[in-house]
Order: C-alpha cells, then structure tokens, then sequence
C-alpha cells in the first residue's frame, strides 16, 4: 500500500506541481518577468566585472566626468546657473584640449537670465526700441554659450518629443548623417514622432547632437543607453555614441546589415534590434575616480591634464538639476555618470546582449526544468535533491557568467534559478506530504506490534519493509490462557475485560521488548513473529527467551488480587520457526499485514499440546535447531491434527531444576525406546522428587499407556 502510495500518486503530484508552476508563469504579468529577467542580467554582469572590469584609461582616450555638484552649487549659485557661467566652465574645459565634450544638459528655450536677454524681454514688454537695440551691445548668455561651444569639440543634447503634433519638422536641427549598407533589421528601435533640441544658435555651433533621453526598464531602473533611436522617419545617435564619434574623428556612421555593426572611423560596434547598448554594472567608487567638481575646473583647481585627449561628459549630481536616475548599483545615479559608463564600454567593445528569447519555449524549457526538479525532489533522499538543486543552479550561473565573458552575450541564470527553487520547495513540500502519509501508515501499522527502534528504521528506509509479499524465514509464538471460557461465564464483563487489557498489554510489551512483531490477538490468543518483517538474528532464541518471560510474567500476574479472584489461568505457548508468505491481505481499506505457513499453523497446534504435555511452553524441532540444545529438555514425539509426521517437542529447562537431576532426567528419556518400563520407572522417581514438575509425571504415564496399547 505504501510502495503504492509512493509510485503512483507521489510522480502525479510532481507532474501536478510542475504544471502549476508552468501556469503561474504564463499568467504572471510580463512587467514581473521582465524584471526578473533583468535582475538576472544585473547579477551576470556585475559577476563578469569581477572577472574583467572596465578599465579606466583606454588606447583611444580616458573618461572624465566634470560634475556640477552640491558643492559647486554652494560656490557659483542655485541652479539654472547662466549660460555665461556654463560658457565659463566649457571653455575651461576646451583649455585643456580634449578629445569630445559632452553636455548633459538641454538648452532648448533661449538665455533668459543675461543682460541682454533681459533687455530684449523688456523691450517686448514696454514696445521700446531702443531697448531692444541695447540688447545688442550687452552680453548675451546664448551668444557666450555658443562661443564656447564652437571653441571646443562639443556635443550638445536633445531629447525625445512623443507629444509632438508632427505639424513642425520632427527634428530641429541638423544630424551627423548616417548610411546604410543592406537593409539592417532594426524595427524595435526606441524613439518618437518628434524631438526637442537645442536652441539654433548652440545647434549651430555644436559639433555633434546626441540623444540625453534614457529609457528605463518596467522597475523604472535605468539598464540601457541608446546607440540609435528614431525621431519620426529619421535614425539618430544617442549622447554616447555621438560623443564617441566626435572623439575619433568621424563624420558620419555607417550601418551594416547582417549583423547589424555601426562603423564610425575604426570603430566596428555590433547594434541590437532596438538599438540599445546594455550596461554593465558599475559600482559607484568607480564614478567617483573618474570625477571632477565643477568649480574646481572654473577655477582652475583641477588636474587639468586629466582632461587633455579625454571625452568629457559634462553633467550634475547636484538635486537640482534633475539628471538622478536609478540604476543597478545606484538609486541616485547621475545621467551624466551613466553617458560616461556607455562610452567607457563602447572604448572597451563591451556590448553585452541579450541571447534571442523563444517566448513560450523558454517557458516550456522552465517546466521542463520544474520537472526535472521535482522528480528528482520527489525520488530521491532529501540530501541528494537538495545537493541536484544547488549543483544546477550553479551550473545555471557559471555558464551564464561563461557567456558573458567570452561571447559577451547575456543569459538570465535567475529566472530558471528561481523556478528550480519553487519547484523545488513544491516538491519537497509534496515528498514531504507523502512521507508523512507513509510515516503515519507504518506507525499506525507498527507502533503497537513492534519495538520503537525497529518501527523507526522502517519509516527512515521504508524499502526494507516488502509489503506486497516475501518469503522468509520467521519463529512463530503462540499463546493462550488456559480456561478462559470457563472463567467468562462467572466474570464480570468489566473486570475481565480490565484483567484482559492489562494480560495483554503485558503480554505485548515483552514481546515487542525481545525483538518480535505482534502479529494478531484473537480472543485471549496472541500470535507473534520473530525474524519479521525485518531480519532478527538468532530469532528462534530470542522467541524461547520471550516465552520464558511471558510464562514468568504471567504467572506473577495471576497472582495480583484481581486475576486471582477470577481465577485466571496459566498462559500455554507454542513456538515452530520454518519459512512462510509475509505480505499485506485483506481489503484496500482494511489490510494486515500477516505470515502464512507450516511454521504457524505448527505452533498453534504445539500452543495446544501443552495441554497433554504439562508444559507451558512447547517448542518444535524447526526452533530447537535455532537454539542451545543444553537449554532445552526433549518432550518426545506427539501427533498434531493437520500433519501426518509426529513432531519431536522440547520446552525450556526449569530455572531451578539440578544439573544432577536433568542427567537423570536425559538418561531416562534415552531409555524410552530401549526399556519403557524402566524409563518410565526412572520419570516416576524424577516426578516424586520435584512434585510441581507436571511435565515429568505426565511423561511418566503417557510412557506407560503408549507400553500398554503396544505403541512403544
């Protein structure tokens, strides 16, 4: 019943389980998924930096973030600084040669804090001419910005417009032209209809114009920095890329088809389907190195040589200005920081990206690995499944990590990391179910006819026990009371009931104490087994010692007030040991599990021979070969309805029977066969001696009725 329970219904349940994990995946909403996924990519990648992390200083050029910080803010003023302070710092920074300057910072309305810009909004408001003839002749924060921006290799930013009417031209301002060879596959391109740029003046000047927008993932953390995006039908570059660009000279892009490789100067970079570059994590101490403040620059305090033949990015960590983003290592990362992590890559030719997904075949590999979890969850010890699961998940891990840094392709190790714990916690809460199940079935069967130990290396390896049917070996003890029908008739129900539950709980625990199994009672009848259904050694001696203890202890029970009222009677036993069929019979809800053969039907007819004998124990051949032979005092032959042979019986030694006189006894029954008169003359002599000795009186008269009815 319990190896059925095991293979049909524990697999079922494991199938079940794993197509429960399967639905739940499918029904998930994506965003969850997705950010799984994503977080799985995080974890790769920041493993791969460990192995080989981004350097500083590349062949081409060094990165250098110019940051306008909390301190710089406490020094020049409270943001919007004026585009003559912003003047100030790119020409600081254009002093120092470098190779690209990257602004990221949108300048999209035109200077209203200079003296002229102030002049010309005033002139509007009053209708003055000469006003705004003034503003001619005073500064003009535009005017100074654009100076500064044409003085230096600068790239300025635009960002995405998707609430763009599409009535003015999408894209307000000129681009670096990018050509194609073949036709690229590139339909998931980010963008939107419209842009908004830099005013005309500064896009005049600037050198290159470069996307600041950054899409974030559904968690809202940025992963991603565009190479390309689209602006209604127009391709453009992302900050980067067109900082990138700039730094090595290039005039245009080239986009290749199949791959899909961007080309600008000796630059090869691969493009995925939407265009993005994927970051790699980049812890914050990293940014920190490749910064300087911004006030230290305008004033000249900073270690200028630094910026020659680097690419600037120019940006602010300062709250005020807006350009915090969370990131995979940071929840406050600035824009600026995050521009300068894609162009370090880009030097690198780090561009990790993500292996194809297959939609529902990934999900039908992750139930296909569910399963295989939970079967092996399921069949195996707890140790070996638990040792499986994490022996997979690292192997899901270091291939992942393999990938990435030899192929720079990104596997999510977590999602399937995730489903082989699920699966696994389902199944082992499943296994776990079905053990405790079996568990209560073996001690429900057990506990009472067993010894604690042996019940509990059943329920810890619960094959040793063959329920279905086995042969083998076992000693079989039977007892019963003698008289007891007689005494039911002038008991009272409740007092012999109450005698009964103590008889047998006493009879049981001696039993149970000397390795035997409690087969069954019936009626004041209790039928043990030794040698099942585990293997006992020495089983035949070990049932002689418990039928000496149950015939002691029961005797002492006789003698208690409340049996002795009754007139209990003495405890008869019969013992055989030879082969039978162990196994479960009965109905499927009532089964029991039991010992069919010679060896039990033969001592439940010794059990009754004890009645002829005078013994109270009575032991067959098959046990007397089981035992020391010095132990045991031979009874003779006797014949048992049911067997055709007579069957040769011994019974224990009486405790305080003489050495001496069990020689004499010995030679008396050796005499049998050869003088009967004289032998049964010699158990007379034995009997008179120890009167109490039934056994040998009666041995006596059953020697000489056999000599009178000629049978000896």
């Amino acid at each position: 019943m319990i190896r059925r329970f095991a293979t049909r219904h524990v697999p079922a349940l494991a199938g079940a389980a794993a197509v429960a994990i399967l639905i739940a995946l499918l029904l998930s909403p994506t965003a969850w998924r997705e950010t799984l996924r994503e977080h799985g990519f995080d974890l790769v990648l920041a493993l791969d930096q460990r192995i080989r992390p981004l350097p500083r200083t590349h062949l081409w050029a060094s990165v250098v973030v110019v940051d306008i910080d909390d301190r710089s803010l406490d020094r020049v003023g409270p943001w919007p600084w004026s585009r003559e302070q912003i003047a100030r710092l790119i020409a600081a920074i254009g002093a120092a040669d470098p190779a690209a300057v990257a602004v990221d910072i949108l300048y999209a309305e035109p200077d209203s804090l200079s003296p002229a810009a102030l002049a010309r909004r005033l002139g509007a408001l009053t209708q003055r001419p000469e006003l705004m003839g003034l503003a001619n002749e005073l500064r003009d924060g535009d005017t100074a910005l654009a100076d500064a921006v044409a003085g230096a290799p600068v790239v300025l930013g635009f960002v995405l417009d998707p609430g763009s009417s599409g009535e003015a031209p999408p894209v307000p301002f000129e681009h670096t032209p990018l050509a194609l060879r073949g036709m690229p596959t590139l339909g998931g391109l980010w963008g939107a209809v419209g842009a908004v740029g830099p005013v005309p003046l500064l896009a005049e000047r600037a050198k290159g114009i470069g996307a600041l927008s950054l899409p974030a993932s559904s968690d809202g953390v940025v992963r991603h920095v565009p190479l390309l995006l689209a602006v209604g039908d127009a391709i453009l570059p992302g900050l980067a890329l067109e900082t990138v660009r700039l730094s090595r000279g290039a005039s245009s892009y080239l986009l290749e088809a199949e791959p899909a490789v961007l080309v600008a100067a000796d630059l090869r970079m691969p493009v995925a389907g939407d265009g993005m570059l994927r970051l790699l994590p980049v812890p914050p101490r990293e940014h920190a190195a490749r910064t300087l403040s911004a006030i230290d620059v305008i004033d000249r305090r900073a270690d200028t040589a630094r910026l020659a033949g680097a690419v600037v990015i120019v940006g602010g960590s300062a709250a005020e200005l807006g350009g915090l983003r969370p990131t995979a290592t940071d929840a406050l990362t600035p824009s600026a920081q995050i521009e300068a992590d894609a162009v370090q890559q880009i030097f690198a030719g780090r561009f990790p990206r993500a292996v194809a997904r297959a939609g529902l075949t990934d999900l039908a590999l992750l139930g296909a690995l569910a399963l295989i979890t939970i079967l092996v969850t399921t069949r195996f010890a707890p140790l070996s499944s638990a040792l499986f699961m994490i022996g997979a998940v690292l192997l899901l891990w270091i291939a992942a990590i393999a990938i990435s840094t030899l192929a720079d392709r990104v596997v999510d190790p977590l999602t399937p990391s995730v489903t082989v714990a699920v699966a696994f916690v389902a199944a082992s809460i499943t296994s776990f179910a079905a053990t405790y199940r079996r568990e209560i079935l073996i001690r429900r069967r057990f506990e009472q006819r067993l010894a604690p130990a042996i019940v509990q290396r059943i329920v810890e390896a619960p094959e040793l026990l063959k329920l279905t049917g086995e042969r083998r070996d076992v000693t079989s003890l039977f007892t019963d009371i003698e008289g007891l029908t007689a005494m039911t008739h002038r008991a009272d129900p409740a007092e012999l009931v109450a005698i009964l539950d103590g008889y047998f709980e006493g009879v049981t625990a001696i039993v149970v104490a000397h390795g035997g199994m409690v087969d069954k009672i019936v009626g004041d009848a209790v039928h043990a087994l030794f040698n099942a259904p585990l293997d006992l050694k020495d089983h035949a001696r070990r049932a002689v010692d418990c039928a000496v203890a149950i015939r002691d202890w029961t005797e002492t029970y006789r003698a208690e007030p409340a049996p002795a009222a009754l007139g209990l009677g003495p405890t008869r036993i019969g013992i055989e040991t030879g082969p039978v069929i162990l196994g479960d019979v009965g109905l499927a809800s009532r089964l029991d599990y039991t010992a069919y053969g010679d060896a039990v039907n033969a001592a439940a007819r010794l059990e009754a021979a004890n009645k002829e004998l005078g013994s109270a124990i009575c032991i067959g051949a098959g046990a007397a070969a089981g035992c020391d032979p010095a132990a045991l005092r031979p009874l003779g032959s006797i014949e048992v309805r049911g067997r055709d042979e007579c069957l040769t019986v011994y019974e224990p030694w009486p405790a305080d029977a003489p050495p001496e006189w069990r020689q004499r006894y010995l030679a008396a029954f050796a005499l049998i066969d050869k003088d009967c008169g004289a032998a049964a003359a010699l158990f007379e002599t034995l009997a008179a001696e120890r009167a109490h000795d039934r056994t040998t009186r009666l041995q006596a008269q059953r020697i000489r009725a056999a000599a009178a009815g000629g049978m000896i």
